[in-house]
């Protein structure tokens, strides 16, 4: 399978399929394919099938395969931004935001990642449910605006806003701390809390998370229903 991301902000990933290539791909992903390729719905078992819905996304998933030929197929985001291409393999298994997840190769399995700890679900912003990818081969996600990609060493530490972090390699680990000082905690206007990333692992900042978008938007929608 090759691919190519292209579209700008308003991005979409075209793959290019071998005969017999398949991918794996959540329900409404497809935007445009060539006539060969053969859609199936599939479940993969009671387990994933809530394990995914858990985690925002569709019971079942859509496989695509070219048949008697070389075959194309392109998933469009669903939101302004970019879409990114991560290699997952032994070792390099990811952890990505809730419906961050697009397409991928058959190879790739997902399934959903709970928060251990109460503090992470509650204040850190990524909510107690994300989404892990398994398995070997190529998968695609989607990124609120653009993706900035950090690779932190053993026990190196970036602090994060609310909403920011869209991956992190399942290496890396997660806290939630306390903004300090009272004045900054209520009149910073950052929050009373922050996500700290520790490595070592890659790690996939989002430029424009959706949340900030939607409440920057609800003003505008109020003042039309006047």
């Amino acid at each position: 399978m090759r691919y190519e991301i292209t579209g700008g902000n308003l991005p979409v990933v075209i793959c290019y399929l071998q005969s017999g290539e398949g991918m794996i791909t959540e329900s409404g992903s497809m935007s445009w394919m060539s006539p060969n390729m053969k859609m199936e719905t599939v479940g993969g078992g009671m387990k994933k099938m809530l394990g995914r819905a858990f985690s925002g996304e569709n019971a079942f998933q859509n496989r695509y395969s070219a048949q008697g030929g070389d075959g194309m197929i392109a998933f469009a985001s669903s939101f302004p931004g970019s879409v990114n291409a991560l290699e997952i393999g032994p070792g390099k298994s990811m952890i990505v935001q809730k419906k961050a997840f697009l397409a991928a190769e058959e190879g790739v399995e997902l399934s959903v990642y709970m928060q251990k700890k109460l503090g992470k679900g509650l204040f850190g912003g990524e909510g107690f449910i994300m989404q892990k990818l398994t398995g070997q081969g190529t998968a695609f996600i989607e990124i609120d605006g653009y993706g900035v990609e950090y690779n932190l060493a053993p026990g190196q530490e970036m602090i994060v806003d609310t909403g920011y972090l869209a991956a992190m390699e399942e290496t890396c680990t997660m806290d939630i701390v306390k903004v300090e000082g009272m004045k900054n905690m209520f009149l910073g206007g950052e929050g009373l809390f922050n996500t700290v990333v520790r490595g070592p692992g890659k790690i996939i900042l989002q430029t424009m998370p959706i949340a900030n978008v939607a409440a920057l938007l609800q003003p505008f929608f109020a003042d039309g229903k006047k």
